[in-house]
């Protein structure tokens, strides 16, 4: 049967990943506000970040995808099964790409991806790398996916941006990617790509090597990037009630006011949430 069909000019292919399916209405214009946005804040001097999770991680002596240089005939030795460690489990990388100064922050998480564990992330990044950086910033502008733990409709999301404003002192401004559109979300393919470049071909056998290894990515364009290991926890299943999420200052913005909006400084909003 296989020559047969060889002879009619079929061959054995793999699917190919080139379907995004169906496509928003607003795509194309929810791009061009984000650019809008990001393009007014930067000629303002004001910060602008690019968030997302990389994908999860085995932690252990697995298979890494790629190849590196090595003695010929000494390839790294790896386990034949991908059994996952219960010690180790995954590893979550958040990322925080500053667009401005072309570097980057990950927070390694050991638990779940949550809106609370995102939010953190953003968090150290301003108190270790955005301040220094931007010191006389007077609001945040965060370009984010429309779905997983920073999504638009995501409550908690907003509830612990809500915190997160009151400790900086900042209104937040988010923006986020239309559905089905995360591989242009600039974290990818300006931070993310990189680092799986880095450590193509090396096993990940523990939260240290992967730390070491993020923060050893660098490129010819100048990105440097600092990570650290974050062993909260966050549970999941966080509910947030109609009231709690009232009481967040948020202002939809005019053009999708669901995928954009600033949230501004509250104290009376923190204390109700403590």
């Amino acid at each position: 049967m296989g020559e047969y069909l060889r002879r009619l000019g079929y061959s054995l292919q793999a699917n190919s990943k080139t379907k995004e399916g169906g496509q928003h209405i607003d795509r194309d214009a929810q791009f061009h506000y984000i650019n809008d946005q990001a393009t007014r804040f930067l000629a303002a001097r004001e910060p602008v970040v690019s968030v997302d999770t990389k994908k999860k991680e085995l932690v252990g002596n697995f298979k890494n995808n790629g190849r590196e240089w090595r003695a010929q005939g000494q390839p790294e030795h790896v386990n034949v099964h991908d059994f996952i460690d219960p010690k180790l489990a995954r590893a979550v990388p958040y990322g925080v790409f500053d667009i401005t100064n072309n570097v980057g922050w990950v927070s390694v998480g050991t638990d779940h991806d949550t809106a609370s564990f995102a939010v953190h992330a953003i968090r150290r990044w301003w108190k270790t790398m955005g301040k220094k950086r931007h010191p006389d910033a007077t609001r945040l502008m965060i370009s984010a996916d429309g779905g997983g733990s920073n999504g638009y409709r995501v409550r908690l999301w907003k509830i612990e941006l809500q915190k997160l404003a009151n400790e900086l002192k900042l209104p937040i401004t988010v923006c986020h990617l239309p559905p089905g559109t995360s591989k242009w979300n600039k974290i990818e393919h300006r931070l993310f790509s990189f680092i799986s470049i880095n450590w193509r071909g090396k096993p990940l056998r523990s939260y240290r090597t992967i730390v070491q290894l993020i923060a050893a990515t660098t490129t010819d364009a100048g990105l440097k990037v600092r990570a650290e290991l974050d062993e909260n926890k966050y549970p999941k299943g966080v509910k947030v009630s109609d009231a709690q999420l009232a009481a967040v200052d948020l202002s939809p913005h005019a053009f999708h006011g669901d995928w954009n909006y600033t949230i501004s400084p509250n104290p009376k909003a923190s204390r109700q949430h403590r």
